[in-house]
């Protein structure tokens, strides 16, 4: 391939929870709540990629919950934004299985918005979303780890997501390196509110590298995990929650966030077709009504912590903290509060002790 001194510029953000209030009538937020600085910033971007952790609803539902669904003004809301390329490669697109899949599709094609990483067999849901921009050709890959509770993985006649195995991804990765400059991968991996990934994650993350990726973009944890530069590529393992709409259940009870949680960032990539040329993060947060560039400081407090977690390592034994801590103490301090406490029902009880014999 010729090499070029052009350049194009990519624009990553995570978590797009464009989720509705069952049966209300309330206008639902999607992303005209984003400031007009951030606007400049995707104004300023080829491509502007997130993933779309949603779906829209139809008449079966998946048995397991939270599902997150949208409405078709919110998918709207993406192109208005100068959102062009969505991943679908999680743990929520077939919420309302493929018939919701497909109606998702089609609003997202007549607005001009590509998909990949999801699809009706695994030809469609493993092919890559190819772009070639100022000369400079990218192939954008995705995958779902199966840890991440997902019910439908792509095969040769059923739909779902391509399932993260480490080997098919890096033979993936080595044969689209050799027909485009630029290969990214977005896993949907991890624990949700680890702070920082797992050692079999980095490894993962540094062999998807080896084997010729740019880019590893992370998401599903709900939060920010930290990043690096690994030989000519670079990693961020979590990009977090870029719109955080609550999340509700049948029974009435609704996920909220807190400010770790709505706090994020844009990756700006500038590329030319043999190498990385710039990378920036930009923080982000999410105060519940508009999306705005993050400047009191607990932002970049937040990315640079990451960051540092990545860079003193992070053992088998840090990671079992982690663990228990997301997993044991969190969930129950997060219902120490009267808010909290006088909507518990006998059902959270079985839930928090599912949780701590989980850690024995």
């Amino acid at each position: 391939m010729q090499t070029t001194n052009k350049q194009i510029r990519i624009a990553a953000i995570g978590d797009l929870l464009l989720t509705a209030k069952p049966g209300s009538d309330e206008p639902q937020r999607g992303l005209e709540a984003l400031s007009a600085e951030i606007g400049d910033i995707f104004a300023s971007a080829d491509i502007v990629l997130a993933n779309l952790e949603c779906t829209l609803k139809a008449q079966e539902l998946i048995a397991t919950e939270p599902r997150v669904f949208t409405t078709n003004k919110q998918l709207e809301s993406l192109a208005t934004a100068g959102i062009n390329l969505v991943t679908m490669a999680n743990n929520h697109a077939f919420d309302s299985f493929d018939a919701g899949f497909d109606k998702t599709i089609d609003t997202l094609d007549k607005t001009g918005i590509r998909a990949f990483g999801a699809g009706k067999n695994s030809q469609q849901a493993c092919a890559p979303a190819i772009f070639t921009i100022n000369g400079i050709s990218i192939a954008f890959v995705a995958a779902v780890d199966r840890s991440t509770g997902m019910h439908s993985f792509a095969a040769e006649n059923k739909s779902g997501v391509p399932a993260l195995e480490s080997a098919t991804i890096c033979a993936t990765i080595k044969e689209l390196k050799t027909q485009y400059d630029h290969v990214i991968f977005t896993p949907h991996w991890g624990e949700e509110r680890f702070r920082f990934p797992s050692p079999q994650q980095i490894d993962q993350a540094h062999a998807f590298i080896d084997a010729g990726a740019s880019l590893v973009l992370g998401h599903h944890p709900h939060v920010i995990q930290g990043t690096e530069q690994y030989g000519a590529g670079f990693i961020a393992y979590s990009l977090g929650n870029f719109l955080t709409n609550n999340v509700y259940w049948e029974n009435g009870d609704v996920l909220t966030w807190n400010k770790f949680e709505r706090s994020s960032e844009i990756i700006l990539i500038d590329l030319k077709a043999d190498e990385i040329v710039e990378i920036q993060q930009i923080p982000i947060y999410d105060n519940g009504t508009h999306i705005n560039i993050e400047k009191s400081g607990h932002g970049k407090h937040y990315l640079k912590k990451a960051d540092l977690y990545i860079s003193k390592g992070i053992t088998a034994a840090k990671y079992r903290r982690e663990s228990y801590l997301a997993k044991s103490l969190l969930p129950i301090t997060k219902q120490l509060r009267w808010d909290k406490l006088r909507r518990i029902k006998p059902g959270h009880f079985t839930k928090a002790l599912k949780l701590l014999l989980q850690q024995k």
